[in-house]
């Protein structure tokens, strides 16, 4: 795969299984380089891998489909150029798509009432005179902005407490109903002044500072459920809870309020209404534990006890969206060893693998006895197939138009034994021809992530320009074991550097085709931590990429949206255990050609981490370069746009070809584009 080829990339979301377990829609997202946007409709795809699948929408980009219980009509997210996504309806059957809401900042999240005839959503709701709420105030002459607490911007987001995400409730039109016009001419001029409005009235049922986040209705439909943080002293903790508020409106009661601290991620009633599933991950003691914290799976009865977890903390790690499925079952996500699991479990513990290996799952949904399942795999980007009465059938093949003009190479399973006989897992990617290959070492973020066996573009990018990719997930990485990601608290860049230097040594003996002398390292966010301080300790690599990095834990303490906690609960809190963890204190001894890549957005890992790295390397004469994106922030590898992901690409291989030149990708000066 090369550059160029990105809008080939096709995305799938979680699908949507239609009630009478038919067909399932799922939304297919690309990148798009002539509208420099990510654009992508809905396809409906039958379950019979006899009929073909099919786009059932033309819009700019529209996203998350649902249908609604009884099955007459899909809700789903469409976004215009530039602009929010907004609530749709449309008819199962086809016709033209409804809006239904007209939010200021858009809606992010919504769910069905059991009777079809409603839906909640979840919408940011600007501050009056900010955000373009009132006219001929642009961000540059909004009122100051007093900050008192911790929390209050957001990777991706910005500031939050001007805007924080409440729960609206919105009827749903009637299949075939007449839709709303605007009154023009006579009818208009009756009106006066009064606002027309070609959407239905919003009710609001949340109010507050904080985000109120993941709604569902309760299978009654008189009450609707929420996360949140409306514990006194949220600022200071990382705590949420699960909140049950009248569908009409009304005052919101605590669910499990005697719980350790916690931060609950999502809650679904099963189809029965007798128990209500949540995932939560246990904090400490003092609320702020998150380090290798599992997130766990629990059940309570829905008309009150204890609750009980379901899973096994240690082992597992439970993702979502949670989807009910049987009587008194749940669907939900395991990550485990570079891979993710489906799983079923029922209210009395009950467990079943449904998916698992190779396939990577998004996300599902079951309608009857038929469960439609999201996934990547080795050789593609996401694809959606069907599992019933045991048997798991691919549906789809959206990489086929990727597969038609670009080779996909498969990733080899490895794992590696270092001095201290851990083992350290991961995979390999090895271009065509016979080597020898140079090779990239490359490190995920996170550090609690994972790096899988599915189709993954840096790697296909990079072997394709020539290089032996070795992707392996050290201690700190989540799916092997909470003692596993644990293993660096407080001690980052010991177990972690010897597990990544134990998969290179290992990978170089085991793959004769690799060339021991031609080695570069690369990685972001932690990964871009872990190359720094990688290449202050050890000389033995033609050059490094260090992108948005974790590069200093004292200045990122007061300058990252979770710098107030997340330094110290890694690194510690004293300036002598801030040292010994931080690549700037060791970053004198770095002699390695360094690019350094970061967004100027960015305010996970802020612009000021990669431009004092760079600004060290440079007065110590280290060959080094800042690569910097304008408008862009943490996710720029994954979401960023278009053509600075395109960009990025390039300065990156025109790097390699300046230090670790391979045959497919020769020497050029970095800032050359040119393939």
């Amino acid at each position: 795969m090369k550059a160029e080829q990105l809008p080939l990339l096709n995305s799938v979301s979680a699908p949507a299984a239609h009630p009478d377990g038919t067909r399932a829609v799922v939304s297919v997202t690309r990148p798009d380089f002539d509208a420099d946007a990510y654009v992508g409709q809905l396809w409906s795809v039958p379950f019979d891998p006899a009929v073909r699948p099919r786009r059932i929408t033309r819009g700019f980009r529209d996203t998350a489909p649902a249908f609604s219980p009884d099955g007459k009509v899909l809700a789903f997210l469409r976004a215009v150029p530039d602009g929010k996504p907004q609530l749709h309806v449309v008819e199962a059957d086809g016709g033209e798509p409804q809006a239904i809401t007209d939010q200021k900042l858009g809606v992010s999240e919504f769910s069905w009432a059991p009777d079809s005839s409603r839906i909640v959503f979840s919408s940011r709701v600007p501050e009056e005179g900010r955000y373009g709420t009132v006219d001929g105030v642009g961000p540059g002459s909004e009122d100051p902005r007093l900050i008192t607490d911790n929390q209050y911007r957001l990777n991706g987001v910005g500031y939050t407490a001007d805007k924080p995400a409440q729960l609206f409730v919105v009827d749903v039109p009637e299949p075939g109903a007449e839709p709303p016009v605007t009154p023009v001419g006579r009818a208009a001029k009756a009106r006066g002044t009064e606002a027309v409005s070609l959407v239905p009235e919003a009710r609001q049922l949340t109010h507050g500072d904080v985000d109120h986040a993941s709604p569902s209705f309760s299978r009654d439909g008189e009450s609707v459920y929420f996360v949140a943080p409306l514990h006194e002293g949220h600022d200071a903790d990382l705590v949420s809870g699960i909140y049950r508020v009248p569908a009409v409106g009304g005052e919101a009661t605590a669910l499990c309020p005697d719980a350790a601290p916690q931060s609950v991620r999502e809650a679904r009633e099963s189809a029965d209404g007798e128990w209500l599933f949540f995932t939560a991950q246990d904090l400490g003691d003092d609320g702020l534990d998150f380090v290798a914290r599992n997130t766990a799976l629990y059940v309570m009865p829905v008309r009150g006890g204890e609750a009980t977890m379901l899973s096994d903390v240690e082992s597992q790690d439970i993702g979502g969206p949670l989807e009910a499925f049987g009587a008194d079952g749940v669907l939900a996500l395991n990550t485990s060893r570079g891979s993710v699991e489906l799983i079923h479990w029922s209210a009395d513990g009950g467990t079943e693998v449904l998916v698992k290996g190779s396939r990577m799952v998004i996300g599902a949904s079951a309608a009857g006895d038929s469960v439609a399942v999201a996934y990547s795999d080795p050789s593609s980007n996401g694809e959606l197939g069907v599992l019933r009465g045991g048997e798991f059938r691919a549906l789809t093949d959206f990489a086929k138009p990727l597969r038609d003009e670009a080779t996909i190479l498969e990733p080899r399973e490895f794992t590696a034994t270092g001095p201290d006989g851990y083992p350290v897992h991961g995979w390999v990617v090895l271009p065509e021809g016979p080597g020898p290959h140079p090779v990239l070492l490359t490190i995920h973020g996170g550090p609690f992530a994972q790096y899988t066996g599915a189709f993954f573009d840096e790697a296909q990018v990079y072997a394709d320009a020539g290089y032996a990719v070795l992707m392996c997930n050290p201690r700190g990485s989540a799916g092997y074991g909470q003692g596993h990601g644990g293993a660096i608290k407080e001690k980052m860049g010991t177990v972690d550097m010897a597990d990544v230097l134990t998969f290179l040594d290992g990978a170089l003996e085991a793959f004769p085709v690799m060339d021991k002398e031609s080695v570069g390292i690369m990685g972001g966010s932690y990964g871009g931590y872990l190359t720094a301080w990688v290449i202050g300790h050890e000389h033995r690599f033609k050059a490094a990429i260090v992108e948005r990095g974790f590069l200093d834990p004292v200045s990122f303490t007061g300058s990252s949206d979770i710098g107030w906690f997340f330094g110290e609960q890694y690194t510690g809190s004293s300036p002598a255990q801030m040292a010994a963890q931080s690549p700037m204190a060791v970053v004198t001894a770095v002699r390695t050609p360094t690019l350094v890549i970061h967004s100027e957005n960015d305010l996970r890992c802020p612009v000021e981490q990669g431009q004092r790295y760079f600004a060290a390397l440079k007065a110590q004469g280290v060959e080094t370069a800042l690569l910097l994106f304008p408008g862009e922030d943490h996710e720029l590898s994954r979401s960023g746009t278009p053509h600075h992901r395109r960009q990025r690409f390039q300065q990156i291989l025109a790097w390699w070809a300046k230090h670790l030149p391979s045959g497919a990708n020769p020497p050029r000066e970095i800032g050359s584009t040119t393939d």
